[in-house]
């Protein structure tokens, strides 16, 4: 065991899972400078308990019925910016990740990491500083590395003509549709073009439909 100190970080755990917060509740026990502060099994619970037991680091699942890790690290970063958030969950996903980070969570851990990687974790979110998982390190790597998804860069008008696009119109069909010149339509399919980086109108509509890009 650890040495005692007089003032103990106090750890709150945010899981749905009664068994992973006992877990927890337990492995606090073993470190003499880190102290359960409470419990709770849904993000809207966390966000209550917070002005009540008054923690310094949370352990927040990320998948929460009713109001997901990220949305109540959002909040609870907003009220009480001198509480820390480390996501410890058993997802490695790139959205889920995303979300947790943009939400303000200051570190983000694996379930399958280990009492010593997780209390040095807690430390160094008490202390400012964050740790990631080398597992959610690569996942953030691999997905900065990417190219931007297709697409994003489209006007609403853009995106109402290639809809029609889709649909099999040609620029003067759609522009009928829209009740606009053929000319201007033209324009419209030579950006959308330029946009998605293909050079024909077969290749807009597959990306589109691969995509996702039109309802």
């Amino acid at each position: 065991m650890t040495e005692a100190v007089p003032n103990p970080i106090r750890v709150m755990v945010v899981d749905d899972h009664a068994m992973v917060r006992r877990g927890l509740a337990t492995f606090l026990m073993v470190y003499d400078d880190l102290e359960l502060a409470g419990e709770a099994e849904s993000g809207e619970e966390a966000i209550q308990l917070c002005s009540e037991v008054k923690p310094d680091v949370i352990l927040m699942d990320m998948v929460l019925p009713v109001m997901d890790g990220a949305a109540a690290t959002s909040v609870i970063r907003k009220r009480y910016p001198k509480v820390q958030v480390i996501a410890l969950t058993s997802f490695k996903d790139k959205n889920i990740i995303k979300n947790a980070l943009e939400a303000g969570a200051i570190g983000y851990l694996l379930k399958d990491v280990t009492a010593a990687e997780l209390a040095l974790a807690i430390r160094a979110a008490h202390a400012g500083r964050a740790t990631l998982s080398q597992d959610v390190a690569q996942v953030i790597v691999q997905t900065a590395g990417q190219p931007p998804e297709p697409g994003l860069d489209l006007t609403e008008r853009e995106r109402e003509v290639l809809a029609l696009m889709v649909e099999g119109l040609n620029n003067t069909q759609i522009a009928g549709r829209l009740t606009v010149s053929p000319s201007t339509i033209k324009s419209h399919v030579s950006n959308i073009l330029s946009k998605l980086g293909v050079s024909s109108r077969t290749e807009a509509v597959t990306l589109a439909l691969r995509h996702g890009l039109v309802t």
